[in-house]
């Protein structure tokens, strides 16, 4: 390498040397602007804008299909000619679902469609300025109008006017389920302290409603039941609340296997089988997970687990009390019967079962 005899090298460019504008290296500027089809060409432009509308148009659709869902699904008796069961559940999940996502999906394509065919793409460099007041605000407000005009929404009305019908729509699911979360509601505590279990009524299989007999059971089977008279139940959304608090587990065990009952329980089982809430006393998960050996029930969603032959007492998991066990027997004809309700509320544990039963059935 050469250098001179002050030691610096000549290999180095050093800035301000050999460039004008007092850089080592000229300032390349920005690229040159490719304009877009929809730049030059109106009927391009205005396809786009046909699409942006339609991407609108989609939420908004979406937004109708949740208010269906929501709405008359659940309230419409009708609806049980044509769904069966659960099917009218899924149904209506589907449509609140899909609808959500539709009305969220549409308005995001739609702007971003918007803003990539449609407004300015022009790419500026400006230098920084010292600030002064009222020249500040005058620019401020000279940026905003600008804002406005490369929008194009003066321009063209029907995206103005679909975007502002969507933005206007899609936020009404939000609001209705968050309206449904108010405790004032029609949904207390009240609501889950009796259930449509009640003395004599047949304990049926879920869905064919089909009555069962102890001979039916064998040691180490389990069971999902309802009560026979849901099916009375007028009102699909009013059948499922009610089979919501309703749904019980029956199994069968080793008469020996059970341990000795709490007072007063003595009577709650047949030749061991033996009948709980599905709900668990955590967040309200279903319970139906019965490992025969352990005689353990298993919540899978946070793992609460409770022993059926000590009353489905807690042995495991963040589940605060025992599953409530609904007393059975049998009629004269052999069939699985309710001896009574269950004695306390099903579900989650909550604050308010610390306040008294104003019918006196039992404590809270």
């Amino acid at each position: 390498m050469a250098e001179h005899g002050n030691g610096d090298s000549t290999a180095v460019v050093k800035a301000g040397e050999g460039a004008s504008n007092g850089y080592a290296i000229d300032n390349p500027g920005l690229p040159p602007h490719r304009p877009r089809l929809a730049d030059v060409d109106e009927k391009a432009a205005k396809r786009s804008e046909r699409q942006v509308a339609a991407l609108f148009i989609v939420s908004i659709i979406g937004t109708l299909m949740f208010f269906v869902g929501y709405f008359a699904i659940a309230r419409m008796d009708q609806f049980d000619d044509y769904f069966e069961g659960m099917s009218a559940l899924r149904v209506q999940n589907t449509l609140i679902g899909v609808g959500t996502a539709l009305a969220m999906l549409g308005i995001g394509l739609g702007i971003v469609h918007w803003a990539k065919t449609l407004m300015p793409d022009h790419e500026v460099t400006e230098a920084r300025k010292p600030l002064r007041t009222e020249a500040d605000r005058a620019e401020a407000e000279k940026i905003v109008t600008d804002v406005v005009e490369e929008t194009q929404i003066k321009r063209r009305p029907l995206l103005r006017n679909t975007m502002i019908a969507a933005a206007l729509l899609a936020p009404l699911p939000a609001v209705v389920v968050f309206r449904d979360l108010d405790r004032t509601a029609d949904f207390g505590v009240e609501r889950m302290r009796h259930s449509l279990w009640d003395e004599g009524v047949r304990l049926v299989r879920d869905p064919t409603g089909t009555p069962i007999r102890a001979a039916d059971l064998t040691i180490g089977s389990a069971m999902h039941v309802i009560p026979e008279n849901l099916r009375e139940v007028s009102g699909h959304g009013d059948r499922l609340a009610e089979k919501a608090k309703a749904v019980v587990l029956i199994m069968r065990l080793n008469p020996d296997d059970l341990h000795e009952p709490t007072p007063g329980r003595e009577n709650w089982s047949h030749e061991g089988i033996i009948a709980c809430s599905k709900v668990c006393t955590h967040v309200g998960c279903p319970v139906a997970l019965y490992e025969r050996h352990t005689h353990h029930l298993l919540c899978p969603c946070h793992q609460s687990t409770f022993d059926a032959s000590e009353e489905f007492k807690v042995t495991f998991g963040p589940a605060g009390r025992a599953l409530p066990q609904l007393p059975i027997t049998v009629d004269d004809e052999g069939f699985l019967i309710a001896r009574s309700d269950f004695t306390e509320p099903v579900g989650p544990t909550y604050w308010e079962r610390g306040h008294t039963d104003p019918e006196g059935d039992f404590p809270a």
